[in-house]
């Protein structure tokens, strides 16, 4: 409290009392009990007035004792089971959480962890996924700028995530205790396997299958892939102390048309702890044909070559750089990107009049646009020969197809001349364009049908720098390169409008999230916010129905099918204000990756504790973990001191009791006659 704040208060206990004896006991003779307290009254009363008005700010500290947080994270996942160890996670945990010393010296919390980081004290290891490197994220989240110690309770094997190791702050100590039997047992294992989704009727498709082997002696191991009752390929494999993996590289034939399983195993004379992770069920779907691209241009640029490696990600697509002058039949080719056209490609728009081919029409500074706007009616162009650069904004009630906003306005903008683009009333923008931040009304990603026949329309050169950016940004070309390629799934398809469209793969593998999405559209072919989408999955060996209600998002219905046992299944998606039905079909694939280890990965958490100069511990060792807890120095709770200032007009009850004053004071006056 200040200085005058103090003087101020004396005054005006000066003042309360001098008012009070001016009132009640000035030129007074007779000085009763009755005016002793009226007096009292009257002090109160003014002086609680004047500590309102001059309003005094009270400061009062409290201590508050803040410990180190001791995070004890606990593997929840289904390999802790299958390592027969859940008991000892159990113990172990307990142990931890409910010793007084440690309560006493840190701030205890539990956690558990599978694919997901959540807290909680109760486990029941049946998570179907791994992931260390969340734990990593979801700590430096929680205790930000703080340094703790962790322990984790884990057999290390991680099945999904980037590397742990290094994931984990290098200034917080990991203590690892490992669960699970570190004796080295004899195991062969089909630790991964490579293979495309898709591949092409009577041609050949690879298979990279990768091959482990830990034990202490020379064997010689049977390697095969099969397809029911047939064996495909065949290999013998020699493994020894010091050659413990191998690879295997297989040509497989594409015979049959639709989803094909084939399983690859590797088994030898000897007996085995863990068979499991011996064979490994895969899926390819044989398609017919790919869909022909044909990139049309008279003019070198970078743009070509993004295009045609977006485009050829998708193994279905196949796309031939060619001059307009070139084509010799347009029937070869599903799809015509038309990039930059001039004067020269009309002979192939008039051919195209007639094939009716679909077509995606980039512009750019070399474009002839009087040319599009005598063979096209769905955009107008107005140009001039000036340059600008257009940057793109995404629209998200587009509804032709389900597509994601991958940051399209943080990436670089697209040249074309300047000038106004108008669009007719049957053609839908994905992304509008705008120029330095102000909104142009116009254009820059479209999409128009006409009787049947598609167009799409890009209006700006440089979309290699689009792939660069999202490369930058993800560290992938797949978002980007998904992009291009629905872009052109809408054009390679042909099909009439359907008012009910789903998504699916033709194939999961058990442990994979299992998502179906649907989009329903009314007649005007927009997307209805009020339909009704339920799903029903059968299983077609067990014949068990179930019941799902597909749920809004974005842009599309969402259904999440986890947690389906592995076998083939039939599906219907009904939207039921209409009745409208689309049937389907997958395959779930029997792989629980969690069954596939025999020990604890000991190297790795024996490089997580280096890296955070923390150290291991097994499960009989966890009273030494306790006291090393104990005895480290580092870890000291804080006091802090915390002050917290009111100010005196907060206090209700002062203004309650300045109140219930000149109440009484009047009261008292009007029982004696001095009113």
């Amino acid at each position: 409290m200040t200085t005058s704040t103090i003087l101020l208060l004396l005054l005006s206990l000066f003042i309360a009392a001098g008012l009070s004896f001016y009132q009640y006991f000035y030129k007074v003779k007779i000085r009763t009990r009755t005016y002793w307290i009226l007096a009292f009254l009257r002090f109160v009363s003014v002086f609680g007035v004047l500590l309102l008005l001059i309003n005094p700010i009270l400061s009062r500290k409290t201590f508050e004792v803040i410990k180190t947080p001791l995070p004890i994270v606990v593997d929840n996942s289904s390999s802790i089971t299958d390592l027969k160890v859940d008991a000892t996670v159990k113990e172990l945990q307990q142990k931890l959480a409910s010793n007084s010393a440690l309560k006493d010296k840190f701030d205890l919390q539990s956690y558990r962890f599978d694919n997901e980081f959540e807290s909680s004290e109760t486990y029941d290891f049946k998570g179907k996924q791994t992931n260390i490197e969340e734990v990593a994220k979801n700590l430096k989240s929680i205790y930000k700028n703080a340094v703790f110690p962790t322990v984790l309770i884990s057999d290390g094997n991680q099945t999904t995530g980037n590397d742990y190791v290094y994931s984990f702050d290098a200034t917080n100590k990991v203590y690892p205790l490992v669960v699970g039997d570190t004796t080295t047992f004899l195991d062969l294992k089909v630790s991964q396997l490579n293979v495309n989704k898709y591949a092409f009727h009577k041609n050949k498709f690879p298979v990279e299958v990768f091959l482990n082997y830990s034990g202490t002696k020379s064997l010689n191991a049977n390697f095969k892939i099969s397809q029911g009752n047939s064996t495909l390929a065949t290999q013998t494999i020699a493994f020894s102390p010091s050659k413990k993996s191998a690879v295997v590289n297989v040509l497989l034939p594409a015979n049959q048309v639709g989803l094909q399983i084939f399983k690859a195993s590797i088994t030898s004379g000897e007996t085995e702890k863990n068979t499991y992770n011996n064979t490994k069920n895969f899926a390819v779907e044989i398609i017919d044909q790919k869909t022909n691209i044909a990139i049309v241009t008279e003019i070198n640029h970078p743009d070509v070559g993004a295009l045609k490696r977006a485009i050829e990600s998708n193994a279905q697509r196949k796309v031939t750089i060619v001059k307009p002058n070139d084509i010799k039949s347009l029937s070869d080719y599903n799809v015509l990107i038309l990039y930059q056209p001039s004067s020269n490609f009309k002979q192939l728009f008039e051919n195209n009049k007639l094939a009716g081919i679909n077509t995606f029409i980039i512009t750019g500074i070399s474009t002839d646009f009087a040319l599009l706007n005598q063979q096209q009616n769905n955009l107008v162009f107005k140009m001039s020969g000036q340059r600008e650069d257009y940057s793109a904004q995404y629209q998200s009630q587009f509804n032709l197809f389900a597509l994601d906003n991958i940051s399209f306005e943080q990436f670089p903008p697209l040249q074309n001349a300047f000038g106004t683009v108008t669009t007719n009333s049957n053609v839908s923008v994905l992304l509008s364009s705008s120029i330095r931040n102000i909104q142009t009304n116009a254009p820059l990603l479209a999409f128009a049908e006409n009787q049947g026949k598609r167009s799409a329309f890009l209006l700006g050169e440089n979309i290699w720098k689009w792939r660069l950016q999202s490369h930058i940004d993800t560290k992938s070309y797949e978002q980007f390169d998904v992009f291009v390629d629905k872009i052109i799934q809408y054009l390679a398809s042909n099909n009439s409008k359907k008012s009910l469209v789903v998504n699916h793969e033709s194939f999961y593998n058990s442990g994979d999230a299992i998502e179906i999405t649907a989009q329903f559209f009314n007649k005007n072919y927009e997307l209805d916010d009020k339909a009704r989408l339920t799903i029903s999955v059968t299983n077609k060996n067990t014949r068990k129905v179930k019941q799902y209600d597909l749920l809004k998002s974005n842009n599309a219905y969402k259904v999440n099918l986890d947690g389906l046992a592995a076998g083939q299944y039939t599906f219907s998606v009904k939207e039921l204000n209409t009745n409208t039905v689309y049937n389907g079909y997958f395959e779930i694939l029997d792989f629980d990756i969690e069954k596939q280890f025999v020990n604890p990965d000991l190297n790795k958490l024996q490089q997580l504790a280096t890296q955070t100069q923390g150290q291991v511990y097994m499960p009989n060792q966890v009273d030494t973990l306790i006291k090393s807890l104990l005895d480290n120095t580092s870890y000291k709770a804080i006091e802090k001191a915390i002050v917290k200032k009111t100010p005196l007009i907060d206090w209700v009850w002062l203004l309650v009791l300045v109140a219930l004053s000149l109440a009484a004071e009047w009261f008292v006056r009007k029982y004696n006659g001095l009113l």
